[in-house]
């Protein structure tokens, strides 16, 4: 019967506990997925709720995942369940157990600030975008950055990481990327640039149906409430609201 406070799977050719990483990877995607949502509705609307959920959320999920075991992790579960019909890849348990540990680290930090205390400001934004750039790189190209701290404090003692990387090597021929494959994305770049600016240049501002329901005067101008001065955008709320 397998334990049910464990950290990773023992599986034979390796030398350290593993975690599908298949799973890791779909419980990211739908985490940052979540946590964009969330994201969004505070930057955008000004609405916290959804934060606020996400943040209890996400920390019951990580001290499960660190403290009692991955696999009665709600999004684990979830992401077992979207990649079950796949051949596991599986990957060192150690250094994820340390990024998930991270991720713990944020989920109190924003606990204590914008669920307790109901706190708005830079630091908040600093934390939630920390935490977004890792569940995307994670999702997206399955790279741990908080694995790659861990390597930091303890070389060489990675095992079994994501693609091979841990090894030393160059990558086969096919994965070079040669001086013509930057010219090619910075031509695109380029490209879409220059299409943006000679084509789609900034519209009028639409007409309000109703001012005074957005902070909007008679007159044009616009006052941005509280949590938009708060966190820095105030302009920004402005130009959401077509402001003079």
């Amino acid at each position: 019967m397998n334990k049910i406070f464990c950290f990773g799977e023992r599986i034979d050719g390796y030398d350290v506990p593993v975690l599908n990483e298949r799973e890791v990877r779909a419980a990211a995607g739908i985490l940052f997925f979540f946590a964009l949502v969330s994201f969004m509705n505070s930057w955008l609307v000004g609405n916290f709720r959804f934060t606020r959920i996400f943040v209890i959320a996400f920390l019951i999920d990580f001290t499960i995942r660190v403290f009692v075991n991955p696999k009665y992790s709600p999004s684990m579960i979830l992401g077992r369940i979207a990649v079950r019909k796949q051949l596991p890849e599986y990957a060192g348990a150690p250094q994820k157990r340390f990024a998930w540990t991270i991720g713990l680290a944020l989920a109190v930090t924003m606990l204590y600030l914008i669920v307790i205390n109901n706190l708005v400001g830079p630091v908040n934004l600093i934390v939630c975008a920390t935490c977004l750039t890792l569940l995307f790189f994670e999702s997206a190209f399955g790279i741990c950055l908080a694995c790659k701290i861990y390597n930091l404090f303890f070389p060489d003692q990675a095992k079994a990481c994501p693609g091979g990387v841990c090894e030393v090597g160059e990558g086969r021929d096919g994965q070079k990327i040669g001086f013509a494959h930057w010219a090619i994305v910075a031509a695109f770049l380029g490209l879409i640039v220059f299409i943006g600016q000679r084509y789609f240049q900034p519209s009028e501002p639409a007409t309000l149906s109703n001012p005074a329901a957005t902070g909007v005067t008679s007159d044009g101008k616009c006052i941005p409430p509280d949590w938009a001065v708060a966190i820095g955008h105030a302009e920004m709320w402005k130009l959401h609201n077509n402001c003079k």
